[in-house]
């Protein structure tokens, strides 16, 4: 076990745990409704930390392991490409943010299906929404406890097992009891870490290159694609750019856990602010993990495998402590983006399905907190048993899933929001058209005209929605009371 890389990486954790003691204090000081504050954190975000929380719900394990393997074989032009995330912030808030802060306030809504059944006036709409949510959810929540297992094992020397029950377990305890604020506290540690480490890496591999200059003169020499913009292969396509584009930015408007975000700020003052810093944020992680994978094909020019150039690279050019420190950043990436997973999850159990079954219930505040954290807790307990024996090609069912809330809420709730006559007619028909069709694509490994499976799924979605549309009628958008 490599005792220098673990000392930094065991402080990390220690102020994970401390954070949430913190949060969970302020959760049980707090005087609003429960459901309000363990979900929302009672809607007192600020810019700063929802910028932070915006960033890191958003960035995932793939963000520091599999986008910079892609910049290592491909080169320079898939940095480029990789930095069409960079508006996701501001396309999800400027977008999303002011309306749906907005109605979620006039609808009293906690959750993303109380957004959708305010507008619809259909529990057929929550249904289907909260039936997608927690399979793609489980399934998202589950590579990442896979990855942080991986990771520990790797590098760290820690059995996958016990490396998975030390990461399972603390992510469990601080979001359960916790809620909301020990997240996006977390959140705020997370993102720094984030920083902190890229920027580490990316110095040491621009130094350990010779430079700038040389690094990309040395790359040149290897195969001078990789300074191109089409790439190595030429792999860097129209076809390409558009699909990835589209699911990596355009597309995030249907995902639940950055969606949910834009319903808990403070004030407009705060939305602005979360735009800047977030987008901010976001620019310099993207940059520098992936600048960071691709010229570190200069140091290490023949790895087989190139998910493991930062891994690797972290070990070769990194003195062991500030290993220990960069190994927590993607550490941070996995464990914000499962907690922002999580509690949408448990949200949609007690809010959605519980409550709907058993409306009553919604007075009684003790009996929703045990329900709550219990809900929280297993579920994040039954992720950890499905990550136990990892099936091998687990992160195409990554990808499955990411696509398909796209894919499903989208259009939904894009369309509640800008468009006064959408109906729950056309929000089903959108759902089905565009989870099944989504589905066949990526299970078949089906590209039509050479696009992603989520552009042609959205767009039959959009087609769907408007065609379902005609045949319902105009629903009357629910009051506050209702």
């Amino acid at each position: 076990m490599n005792t220098h890389v673990l000392i930094p990486l065991m402080v990390y954790l220690l102020l994970v745990v401390m954070i949430s003691i913190v949060a969970m204090v302020q959760q049980k000081r707090a005087k609003g409704p429960f459901l309000t504050e363990y979900f929302l954190g009672g809607r007192t975000m600020s810019g700063f930390l929802l910028a932070m929380t915006l960033t890191t719900a958003y960035i995932s394990a793939s963000s520091f392991i599999g986008g910079p393997g892609a910049a290592y074989q491909y080169g320079l032009g898939w940095v480029m490409i990789a930095m069409a995330q960079v508006p996701t912030v501001w396309l999800s808030l400027g977008v999303l943010g002011k309306k749906f802060a907005i109605l979620a306030r006039r609808y009293q809504a906690i959750t993303l299906n109380d957004m959708l059944y305010a507008h619809y006036r259909s529990q057929w709409v929550v249904w289907i929404a909260s039936i997608t949510l927690l399979v793609a959810f489980i399934a998202v929540m589950t590579v990442q406890f896979i990855g942080g297992a991986r990771l520990l094992e790797t590098v760290v020397g820690i059995p996958y097992t016990q490396g998975l029950l030390i990461f399972g377990a603390i992510i469990a305890l601080y979001t359960s009891l916790g809620g909301f604020r020990a997240s996006v506290l977390n959140d705020v540690l997370q993102g720094v870490v984030m920083l902190v480490g890229t920027f580490l890496l990316l110095y040491a591999v621009i130094h350990a290159a010779g430079g700038t200059a040389q690094a990309v003169h040395q790359l040149k020499l290897i195969n001078p694609q990789l300074i191109e913009l089409r790439g190595a292969g030429n792999i860097i396509t129209p076809s390409l750019i558009i699909s990835f584009t589209v699911l990596v930015c355009f597309g995030v408007l249907g995902l639940p856990n950055t969606a949910i975000r834009s319903i808990s700020y403070k004030d407009s003052r705060s939305l602005h602010r979360g735009i800047l810093l977030g987008t901010a944020l976001l620019t310099v992680l993207m940059l520098g993990m992936h600048l960071s994978g691709a010229l570190g094909r200069v140091i290490l020019p023949n790895l087989t495998v190139p998910d493991q150039v930062i891994p690797t690279l972290m070990m070769k050019v990194l003195p062991p402590f500030a290993a220990g420190i960069f190994l927590a950043a993607p550490m941070a990436a996995m464990m914000s983006n499962i907690n922002a997973h999580l509690l949408q999850a448990s949200a949609t159990l007690v809010k959605d399905l519980y409550l709907r079954l058993r409306p009553a219930a919604a007075t009684q505040e003790k009996h929703l907190r045990r329900l709550s954290v219990s809900f929280t807790f297993v579920l994040a307990v039954a992720v950890i048993l499905a990550a136990w024996h990892p099936p091998q090609m687990i992160i195409w069912l990554n990808l499955l899933a990411f696509g398909a809330l796209e894919a499903v809420f989208l259009w939904p709730l894009v369309l509640g929001l800008y468009w006064r006559n959408a109906n729950a007619y056309g929000a089903i028909s959108g759902m089905l058209v565009g989870a099944v069709l989504y589905s066949l694509l990526a299970s078949f490994s089906i590209r039509l005209v050479g696009l992603h499976p989520i552009v042609p799924a959205l767009i039959a979605s959009f087609l769907a929605f408007v065609v379902g549309n005609r045949v319902g009628q105009q629903v009357i958008p629910a009051t506050p009371n209702q």
